[in-house]
């Protein structure tokens, strides 16, 4: 389309547009929003943009936003958050887009009150009748002339965000990820919501859906409606854009499932690489090691992570492949690593890639592993002590200590990054010691601390684990996993529904509590049903279940799950 397209009409000068663009995060929003800014000041017209490149333009703002995303504030209720998303949007209001609006043709909002309003409505649950007058009091009458929710699959969303991570290490994991993938869902259903109602304010909303359109089609379509409304010629009410769409079809059983993954995986590396090596990641074998070949000189970061604890051959050409380029991730892949091909590699790394060597090394007690301990603990001391989880020893515990001596003792706890490399470290540990740096080291990281919990079965561990499950369930179930016990089970009962985490605690649990949780949540969370099945998949209980949900539900990680329980011999012949 042609940038004349989008000039205003000769006559009247159009008056300013505001345009707030809403989404789940890995929506694509940020990238749609400030690639449409750049579209229509291309065009000539003046825009000014509140969030360019993902930073709010109000540094107060963006301060109080950091507050939302820190996890040491794990205990911050839903009221309070509420309230300080509303006070970064109302600084954001006052300081920029006002002033904006006096002097631009057009002001671009990434994220405005909907985003406070939907994730204290829809995500925690408060009452929409306390929370409105909240959000139209901060408003002061101004609202978006268009909001635009740019709409995704939740999986797709999930898949972009952890692609992102290891693309760009700095991304920081935010505090609404110790709550799960259930709040993501719940999120997405409330913006729809949103947008079929007319909003808090309503407003226009136009859906954009974005889970594998062209990103070029979004941001042109997006550009000429928002001329267009400008120019005062949109149609009432605003369509939703049409934009191309790969929905996961159904598949029939697992060997199906593995054919149709696949050709969507085939689909998303034209459009987004990242994306497509990510949902690689764990696979091995027919079908998914001609995949990784094609994508590892086009996104070797992703392909390098998605390697981790894979001991086949193809996996370990692909490390070799990436040695020198990658020799970090490749390093950390190694780890529940114990032949001689992940030593030989470790041996060669030790010395250009001493932090994930010594993160390899997590469950290895070994004598060699030891020896590799101490070679590394001068220039990774760290990753060493992270690598001693569920290490209760004496020479473990005498790193623990020569490690905070370093660093002036248990004070340096309330330091995040310290505090969780401790905690990891401590997974499983008991004992006095262990529990007293836990103390100390919750103000830094509670989400680590309580994922230290993992697998105790003592009375403090269960008084953490109910007095934190409301907040923070994931990190709760996750130091559960596996725990065939009636403690357990009360917490997972507790939990319910909303939480997909409940089933990731019970992988390969064959117990008849288990079996009836997976039976209960099939339809809830089909693809995390799967996955729990684990080794069980390939039985034929296991079987029969991952092909009725199968049968009931299409969706992207339950194709990727499914397909891992496809018969070898049938994959190979496929195949051929």
């Amino acid at each position: 389309m042609d940038d004349a397209d989008f000039r205003p009409p000769p006559g009247d000068e159009p008056r300013p547009l505001f345009v707030a663009f809403e989404g789940i995060d890995g929506s694509g929003k940020t990238t749609v929003s400030n690639r449409v800014a750049a579209r229509l000041a291309e065009a000539g017209l003046r825009v000014r943009h509140v969030r360019e490149g993902g930073q709010l333009a109000s540094a107060t703002a963006e301060n109080i936003r950091q507050l939302t995303r820190d996890q040491r504030n794990l205990a911050l209720s839903p009221m309070a958050e509420l309230l300080l998303y509303v006070a970064r949007e109302t600084q954001q209001l006052d300081e920029c887009i006002r002033p904006a609006l006096r002097s631009c043709d057009v002001v671009i909002a990434d994220r405005f009150l909907s985003t406070g309003y939907v994730l204290a409505t829809a995500g925690r649950g408060l009452d929409a009748a306390r929370v409105a007058p909240i959000v139209a009091a901060a408003a002061d009458g101004l609202a978006p002339d268009l909001t635009i929710l740019i709409d995704v699959d939740p999986q797709v969303a999930r898949a972009r965000r952890r692609a992102e991570k290891v693309a760009r290490p700095t991304v920081r994991t935010v505090a609404q990820g110790a709550v799960g993938a259930g709040l993501l869902r719940r999120l997405r259903q409330g913006y729809l919501g949103l947008a079929r109602t007319g909003g808090v304010d309503g407003s226009a909303w136009v859906v954009v859906d974005n889970s594998t359109a062209e990103l070029d089609a979004v941001v042109a379509r997006v550009a000429a409606l928002i001329t267009e409304i400008r120019a005062g010629g949109a149609p009432t009410p605003l369509p939703e854009l049409p934009v191309p769409s790969l929905a996961a079809p159904r598949a029939r059983d697992p060997e199906d499932a593995r054919e149709v993954f696949l050709a969507w995986v085939d689909a998303e590396a034209t459009r987004e690489p990242e994306v497509a090596g990510h949902l690689l990641a764990g696979t091995a074998g027919w079908g998914y090691d001609e995949r990784r070949w094609l994508l590892v000189d086009r996104v070797p970061a992703i392909i390098a992570n998605g390697l981790g604890g894979l001991g086949d051959e193809v996996s370990h050409a692909l490390r070799e492949h990436l040695r020198a380029s990658q020799p970090a991730l490749v390093a950390r892949s190694l780890q529940r690593l114990d032949d001689a091909e992940a030593w030989r590699l470790r041996e060669a790394l030790a010395e250009v890639a001493p932090d994930g060597v010594a993160v390899s090394l997590a469950g290895l007690g070994h004598e060699r592993a030891w020896a590799m301990r101490r070679r590394l603990w001068p220039r990774a001391s760290a990753r060493v002590v992270k690598s001693l989880v569920g290490d209760g020893g004496a020479e473990a515990w005498a790193l623990r200590e020569a490690y905070l001596a370093e660093l002036g003792g248990d004070d340096a706890l309330v330091r995040p990054d310290l505090a969780k490399i401790v905690c990891r470290s401590l997974r499983g540990v008991g004992g006095p010691r262990a529990w007293a740096l836990r103390e100390r080291a919750w103000q830094g990281s509670p989400a680590g601390a309580l994922q230290s919990l993992a697998g105790l079965d003592e009375p403090e561990a269960w008084a953490w684990r109910e007095r934190h499950l409301e907040r923070a369930p994931v990190p709760v179930m996750t130091s559960i996993a596996r725990m065939d016990h009636d403690h357990a089970w009360a917490l997972r009962e507790q939990v319910g529904r909303g939480c997909k985490e409940v089933l990731d605690s019970i992988v390969e649990l064959d117990s008849a509590r288990a079996w009836a949780l997976r039976t209960a949540l099939a339809d809830v969370w089909p693809s995390t049903t799967v996955k729990s099945l684990g080794v069980l998949g390939t039985g034929e209980r296991g079987r029969a279940l991952t092909i009725a949900v199968l049968g009931r539900h299409a969706e992207l990680s339950l194709l990727k799950h499914a397909a891992a329980l496809a018969r070898p011999s049938t994959v190979q012949a496929v195949a051929r």
